[in-house]
Parts: C-alpha cells; structure tokens; sequence
C-alpha cells in the first residue's frame, strides 16, 4: 500500500503539474492575441507582443504555436481578451482569487455562477477578499542544478523577500518591484526556472476542518478546469 500511496502522489503532482503548464501556454497564448489585436502584428512597433512571445520563449511554448496565434489575431473575427478577476468566501471563511483572461464576459460570469452553484461558496464582492492578498513575484527553481544555500544567497542579494524548499523545487518570492531583478540575477547564473510570474500572497493563513478542506479543493478543482481561468488562489492552510 505504501508504494501504491508514493505512486499516487507521484502521479496526482505530475497531473497537477502537468495542468499549471497548459494554463500558463493558454495564458501565453491569450496575451499574444490581444497584443496584436492592440498594437499590431509587428514586433518591433508593438512593446506587448515583443513581451508575450518573451514569455512564450522562456516558458517553451513552441514557435509554431506563437505564429499561429499571431495569425489567428490578425483574422477580424478573432475577439480581443479581457483580464479579470472574481473573488469568492469559501468553507471555513476562505478565501479565493481567480485570475482570468476571456474573450467572453457573459460566459464566464455564467461560469462563476455555475461554480458555486455545483461546489458551493459564494462569489464576493470586488476587494472583500482581495484586501487579505498581496500580489507578489514568484519564481520556482528545480532542485539539482545548483545548492540550496547558493541559490538562497543568490537571490536574498538580488532582493528576494521568501525562499522556500518543496518537493516542486525551490520557491523564490519577491516585491513586484524586485521581481525582474531576481529574475535576471537567476537568469545570469544560467539556471532553469521552472515557474516565474505574479501571484497572489495570502497575509494569513486560515486553519478549516477536514471536512470544509474537502468542499474547498473540490470549488478549486472546478475553477482551475475552466478554460479561462488562468490560477486560483487561497488561504486555506494546507
């Protein structure tokens, strides 16, 4: 049973893993079409596509997928993205931040709906849990190509705030003003960064029952499957 146990928890984070990656290429590839739906298909008039496809490199996303998002903006019945953000009271007094980008306002207001009405929770109004949340850069580096103790020093320099060791790797957090300095000084030393962008930061954690844990993860769990939903965040306390 205990390596049934190891497997399963192997494979969950690998699926959930797997999961953060294509949210991050859909996010990528959303900010590509609305840069070009903005600012044109030229890169070196339009500073926001110049960025998306920046972000496409470092993410891996591959060019044939850039291009073809380029293209796919440029035809007039391609819709522009909009960036959201709808905030909602869990079980046991959590909290939740979803981050979107939609072509559709409508359905993913129905979305929301829908949401609570399966998992349950209610959808909060703009800033009564945002408050408890600060917006924070984030990088996470995988273990293995440089030491624990040089990588802290490395970034606590460049003017890192958090760092933290997980099974994931390790988890660098910094002010938004910082953010790009850490980056560049990780960048420098030539290191993979397997995760790099703005998050969501709870001031406080918040300790639920067992049972309240479970309907909270299954409202997450249904949030994140929405195609434009691009995080969810929390401050349950796991």
């Amino acid at each position: 049973m205990a390596g049934h146990s190891k497997w399963a928890n192997t494979k969950h984070r690998k699926e959930r893993a797997d999961k953060k990656k294509g949210k991050i290429f859909s996010r990528i590839m959303k900010e590509i079409i609305s840069a070009v739906k903005q600012g044109g298909a030229d890169q070196k008039g339009n500073a926001k596509l110049r960025t998306a496809i920046q972000k496409a490199k470092e993410a891996n996303l591959p060019s044939d997928n850039v291009e073809r998002n380029i293209k796919k903006a440029s035809q007039s019945d391609q819709a522009d993205y909009t960036e959201m953000t709808y905030e909602f009271y869990g079980y046991g007094g959590v909290g939740l931040i979803v981050d979107i980008m939609t072509d559709n306002k409508n359905r993913i207001s129905s979305d929301m709906r829908i949401a609570t009405n399966k998992c349950g929770g209610t959808i909060a109004t703009p800033g009564s849990v945002a408050y408890n949340f600060d917006r924070k850069g984030q990088i996470v580096v995988a273990k293995g190509a440089i030491s624990e103790d040089d990588l802290f020093l490395l970034s606590s320099e460049a003017g890192a705030e958090d760092f933290v060791s997980t099974e994931e790797g390790y988890v660098i957090t910094t002010s938004i003003e910082d953010y790009v300095k850490v980056k560049e000084a990780i960048e420098k030393r030539g290191l993979k960064m397997e995760e790099a962008g703005l998050v969501m930061v709870p001031k406080t954690w918040i300790e639920v029952s067992d049972a309240d844990a479970d309907l909270n993860i299954t409202l997450i769990e249904w949030l994140e499957n929405l195609d434009d939903v691009d995080a969810v965040y929390h401050n349950m306390k796991v």
